[in-house]
């Protein structure tokens, strides 16, 4: 089992930056790539960004590529988002993920949901 808990929504004006926490933990959480989707009111849940534990790799969706960073530490087990340059359309839901495999972009792909996180960008 793998425990991931969110923290750092909030409101923010349109241009404006915020930073997403995600602590991980239970006996195999290491094992996973981390990621984090999104769900907009009335939309489907989609990718962001995901990072594996080891190596760094990372990989984004088109949409906040250049704009948001997926970043990790190791020693604390937690997974950041920071979001710059942030646009009313970044206004969601955001939730960590653990995921099954490297490149994997569908919520099929998870194993693992944190609760969500707020996040209001206005205009």
């Amino acid at each position: 089992q793998v425990q991931l808990v969110e923290s750092g929504g909030g409101l923010v004006q349109a241009g404006g930056s915020l930073r997403l926490s995600c602590a991980a933990s239970g006996r195999t959480f290491s094992s996973y790539v981390m990621g984090w989707f999104r769900q907009a009111p009335g939309k489907e849940r989609e990718f962001v960004a995901a990072a594996s534990w080891r190596g760094g790799h990372t990989y984004y969706a088109d949409s906040v590529k250049g704009r948001f960073t997926i970043s990790k530490d190791n020693a604390k087990n937690t997974v950041y988002l920071q979001m710059n340059s942030l646009k009313p359309e970044d206004t969601a839901v955001y939730y960590c993920a653990a995921l099954k495999a490297y490149g994997s972009r569908q919520t099929g792909d998870v194993d693992y949901w944190g609760q969500g996180t707020q996040v209001t960008v206005s205009s």
